[in-house]
């Protein structure tokens, strides 16, 4: 029955959105790699050996066991971050996802340089704390803990939308995220509840477990694909 299942499940459902995923083809093949996709972000990558960076693994962890997890690429571990702010990327030179100011056709090594520059006269805002508000077949939805914490993390985009020199069509919308893989195929009917149950019970036990995902700074990272992101300049949050 429809209603049993979460609207994000039946996003990769079979039956409820057949079309082909985004990004296959561009950010990975078929068989799961990756490939190269350079680009340029603001992410806080987890804290390397805390408890809520363990609990994350072990809830990826059961994503993988899962008989259909041959149908997504997933990222490795250390690549695991929540994205801030979304910078430029090779395949996406259009506006309003590239700044006015500078020529679609300006390699990303360049736009990076020029960003780096840019944020020197930058100054960093509050802290923030980040807690899970729901498990999706490719990862987590996170948001601000607090009304406080949601209203700072917009302070952080609204910013950064001034250095980058755009604002995406879903700035104000967007959903914070982890995401721990990216679909191949879609699911089959017939896996959905087991799908949904996995989900259900992974949600809350990092409910349970991880009131605050520890986080590190946001950094200006660039990337060659999804399976690294080099920290390029770190932000560290006003006292």
């Amino acid at each position: 029955m429809i209603s049993a299942f979460s609207p994000s499940l039946l996003t990769y459902s079979a039956v409820h959105n057949p079309a082909p995923p985004n990004h296959l083809g561009t950010r990975y093949d078929a068989t799961g790699t990756f490939l190269r996709e350079p680009g340029n972000t603001v992410v806080c990558h987890l804290v390397e050996g805390s408890p809520s960076q363990q609990a994350i693994i072990e809830a990826r962890q059961s994503f993988l066991a899962m008989p259909e997890a041959s149908q997504f690429a997933f990222t490795p571990i250390s690549s695991l971050h929540m994205t801030l702010f979304q910078g430029v990327i090779e395949y996406r030179r259009r506006l309003p996802y590239w700044p006015q100011d500078v020529t679609l056709d300006t390699a990303i090594e360049r736009m990076s340089e020029i960003y780096l520059d840019r944020f020197q006269s930058f100054g960093p805002l509050g802290p923030f704390d980040v807690e899970v508000t729901d498990v999706t077949p490719v990862g987590l939805t996170v948001n601000g803990v607090t009304a406080a914490d949601r209203r700072i993390m917009k302070e952080w985009r609204d910013a950064f939308a001034h250095v980058f020199g755009y604002r995406h069509p879903d700035h104000d919308t967007y959903e914070f995220h982890i995401t721990f893989c990216y679909p191949i195929a879609r699911l089959q009917e017939a896996a959905l509840p087991v799908w949904q149950a996995m989900l259900d019970r992974a949600l809350v036990t990092l409910r349970e477990t991880t009131p605050v995902i520890a986080l590190r700074p946001p950094a200006f990272c660039t990337f060659e694909d999804m399976n690294h992101f080099v920290e390029r300049l770190a932000f560290a949050p006003e006292a």
